[in-house]
């Protein structure tokens, strides 16, 4: 019974997951991007090294990379305090605007 339960739990959040990602505007993403692009560049190429390029990134990872900012498993000050007000939505949407661009 509990291993058909995990079943289904994971099913559901497999399914969520997905209609997030297929959820994601681009257009919003680059609207809530004019704040990255300080760091990270206006096309996602940033022209500091010690800034990652965001453009062309999957998608899966930079939410996993900013779910992580946000909660804070992963340490960076500046990083830290811009992912903190990002929804779920927001994060989907920055990550689609980044791996649409080449």
């Amino acid at each position: 019974m509990k291993r058909q339960i995990l079943s289904v739990l994971s099913a559901v959040a497999l399914a969520a997951a997905a209609n997030v990602a297929s959820a994601a505007d681009v257009a919003a993403g680059k609207a809530k991007a004019a704040t990255c692009g300080g760091c990270h560049g206006a096309n996602g190429i940033s022209a500091v090294p010690n800034y990652p390029n965001l453009a062309g990134q999957k998608s899966a990872y930079m939410i996993k990379q900013m779910k992580a900012f946000k909660d804070g498993t992963r340490k960076d000050p500046s990083m830290n305090a811009m992912a903190k007000p990002l929804s779920d939505a927001d994060m989907a949407n920055l990550a689609a605007y980044y791996e649409s661009l080449k």
